[in-house]
C-alpha cells in the first residue's frame, strides 16, 4: 500500500519540499492518512480545516483535527461558517454552498502561508463517485475522466492547484492506514444520510451495479484514467486550433476567425467554445451540451441572427469575419478596424502623401503614370484596402471623412445606380459599432471609395484611363 506515493507527490502532484502545503483535513480516515502521508515524505503543512457548522458534533471535529496537527507538530488554522445560510443566499444546494466555502477558505490560507498547492484526501471511491455524477447529470470526456492528480480551479484560485495525491487508493486502505499507524479518526455520521446526491451514490446505486460486476468500482476507476489519456490528446489538438482560430482575447471576450473554426469538426467547435467559456466566465463551467450545440449551429449558420444567448450572461455575437464570445456587455476592440481620429473630423488630402487614423491605421496616396500596370495590379489584387481609380474627373479636393447623413454612394459593379451609404454597410454587414467614424475617401459631396469594401463605379479604371490615383490603407 503507498508504495508508489513519493513519486505521486513529486510528478503527478508536482510538490517540492522547499515550500508549504496546506491540507485540507476535515478529521476522516482520508483526510488523516493524507496528513501522515505528508509528514512521512517530509512536507511541511499547514493543517486548514472548514467547520461547516452543519452537525451537533463539528465543533469536536474540529477539536480532533487540531489535536491531530499538535501531535504531528504542524500548525493548523481553523474557520467555521453558516452554510446554510450561505446557500440561501446563493440559491445553492447544502453540497455546493459546503464546497465552496470550505474551498474559499482553503486558498485564503494557501495565499496567507504562500503555500505551492491545496491538498485534499480525496480517494479511488471519490474518483469513481465523481464520474458516475458526471455521467447521469450529462458531460462529455472532460467530465467522465474524473479529477486530476493536479489541477487549477480558477472560481477560486487562478494560480494555486488543488492536488489529490490518494486519487489511486481505496477508501479501505485508508481505514486501515489509519488504524495501523495509531490515527483516530472522526466518522461524519452524514455520510450516511440519503439526502445527499453523492450519498444516494454511494450508499444505493454503487452497491447495486457492484451486484452486476462485483469489481464494478475498479472498473470505472480504470476507465476514468484510460479517458483522462486520450483527454490529454484531446487538450493538445484543441490547442493547436485555438493558435489558429483565435484572433483576440480579452478578460469579457475571446475572438474566433469565423472561416478557421467552421473548417474544424462539430467536436471540436464545441470544446474550442467551451474552453473560450472557461476563460471569460469560470464559475459557469457546466455549459450544457445542448447549449454547446446551439452554439455550434449559430456557428454554421452565417445567415443566423448576429447574436445569440447562451446561459448566465453568456452570449455569441457575430461581427463580419468575427465571432466573439462573450460575457456580459464589454467594450470590444475596434483597432482592427480602419476609424477616423475623432468624429467629425476631416482630413484633406494632397498627393502624394500619407495620413494617420486611428489605431495605428495608415492612407498612403500617390499617382501613378502607367495606366496598363495599374489595371494589372486593380486585377490581380485581393485586398480591400488598395485601389487604383481613375484620376481624370478627380478634382484635388480629396479628403477623408466619417459619413454624413444622406450620403449615397454608386458601388462598383452597380452601373453608376446609387444607394443611400447607410444601406451599403448594412449590406455588407458591416458591423454597426464601426460605421460613425468608418474613413470614406470622398471629393466634395460624393464618395469616391469605401476602404474595405469597393470604389464608385465612375471611377474605376477603363481602357481609356491615363491617369491613376492609388489608394492603400494599412494597419502598422
Amino acid at each position: 500500500m503507498l508504495e508508489n506515493i513519493e513519486s505521486i507527490l513529486r510528478e503527478q502532484c508536482g510538490l517540492t519540499k522547499d515550500r508549504p502545503i496546506v491540507a485540507g483535513v476535515s478529521g476522516g480516515p482520508d483526510s488523516l492518512c493524507l496528513l501522515s502521508v505528508l509528514r512521512e515524505n517530509g512536507h511541511r503543512v499547514i493543517v486548514a480545516h472548514f467547520n461547516h457548522k452543519l452537525r451537533p458534533d463539528a465543533d469536536a471535529d474540529a477539536n480532533a483535527v487540531e489535536q491531530a496537527a499538535s501531535r504531528m507538530n504542524f500548525a493548523s488554522v481553523v474557520e467555521s461558517g453558516d452554510v446554510r445560510e450561505f446557500a440561501g443566499m446563493e440559491k445553492l444546494s447544502i453540497e455546493e454552498a459546503a464546497r465552496t466555502m470550505r474551498y474559499r477558505f482553503l486558498m485564503a490560507q494557501a495565499r496567507r502561508f504562500k503555500a505551492q498547492a491545496v491538498a485534499v484526501g480525496h480517494t479511488a471511491d471519490d474518483q469513481v463517485e465523481t464520474v458516475l455524477m458526471h455521467f447521469i447529470r450529462g458531460a462529455g470526456l472532460a467530465g467522465l475522466k474524473g479529477m486530476n492528480y493536479r489541477t487549477i480551479l480558477p472560481l477560486f484560485d487562478e494560480e494555486i492547484p488543488i492536488v489529490r495525491p490518494l486519487l489511486d487508493i481505496w477508501r479501505e486502505e485508508t481505514v486501515v492506514y489509519c488504524a495501523a499507524h495509531g490515527l483516530r479518526p472522526r466518522y461524519d455520521v452524514s455520510n450516511d444520510s440519503l439526502d445527499f446526491f453523492r450519498n444516494r451514490l454511494r450508499n444505493l446505486l454503487i452497491p447495486t451495479l457492484e451486484t452486476y460486476n462485483p469489481r464494478f468500482r475498479e472498473v470505472v476507476w480504470r476507465t476514468s484514467r484510460a479517458l483522462a489519456g486520450d483527454h490529454e490528446v484531446l487538450l493538445q489538438v484543441v490547442e493547436d486550433a485555438w493558435e489558429k482560430c483565435v484572433v483576440q482575447q480579452g478578460m469579457d471576450f475571446v475572438a474566433f476567425d469565423s472561416s478557421a473554426l467552421t473548417r474544424h469538426p462539430l467536436g471540436l467547435q464545441r470544446h474550442l467554445i467551451r474552453r473560450a467559456i472557461e476563460l471569460i466566465h469560470p464559475d459557469n463551467l457546466d455549459l450544457s451540451f445542448a447549449a454547446l450545440e446551439r452554439a455550434a449551429a449559430f456557428v454554421n449558420d452565417p445567415g443566423n441572427r448576429p447574436r445569440m444567448d447562451l446561459s448566465g450572461g453568456l452570449h455569441l455575437l457575430r461581427e463580419g469575419l468575427l465571432i466573439y464570445a462573450l460575457a456580459g456587455s464589454p467594450d470590444l476592440p475596434i483597432e482592427r478596424w480602419p476609424q477616423m481620429p475623432d468624429e467629425g473630423n476631416t482630413i484633406p488630402l494632397k498627393l502624394p502623401s500619407s495620413v494617420m487614423l486611428a489605431g495605428g491605421w495608415k492612407l498612403t496616396c500617390e499617382r501613378w503614370n502607367m495606366a496598363s500596370l495599374a489595371m494589372e495590379q486593380a486585377r490581380a489584387n485581393d485586398d480591400p484596402y488598395q485601389v487604383w481609380l481613375d484620376a481624370k474627373d478627380i478634382s484635388d479636393a480629396l479628403e477623408l471623412r466619417a459619413r454624413h447623413e444622406g450620403d449615397r454612394f454608386e458601388p462598383l459593379g452597380m452601373d453608376g445606380h446609387e444607394m443611400k451609404i447607410s444601406d451599403f454597410f448594412i449590406n455588407v454587414k458591416l458591423p454597426q459599432r464601426a460605421r460613425d467614424r468608418w474613413p470614406l475617401l470622398c471629393m466634395g459631396n460624393k464618395v469616391v471609395w469605401v476602404p474595405g469594401y469597393r470604389p464608385a463605379h465612375s471611377f474605376r479604371l477603363t481602357e481609356s484611363t491615363r491617369q491613376v490615383l492609388y489608394f492603400s490603407l494599412t494597419k502598422g
